[in-house]
């Protein structure tokens, strides 16, 4: 279910820099952390969306988060921008 609603978003970012960026600014509505990756990649940014008080959704995998992205590889987080 999770996974799904990164798959239907309009406008999303994929990988942990972009969507960094997109909750600096404000514009992420929901964060998406893959429950593998490595903390020292996804703590920060797990910090910065409590601080912005931004929903975050845990994915089992890199893996899935990535194909949910429609990327061949994994990827450690993504944000939905626009549903």
């Amino acid at each position: 279910m999770s996974c799904e609603r990164i798959r239907a978003a309009r406008k999303k970012t994929v990988g942990t820099k972009q969507t960094m960026k997109a909750v600096q600014k404000g514009n992420a509505r929901v964060v998406f952390v893959a429950r593998d990756a490595e903390a020292h990649v996804t703590e920060p940014l797990l910090a910065l969306c409590r601080e912005k008080g931004v929903e975050v959704v845990m994915v089992d995998s890199m893996q899935e988060l990535g194909r949910a992205c429609g990327i061949e590889v994994g990827s450690a987080s993504a944000a939905i921008l626009e549903e």
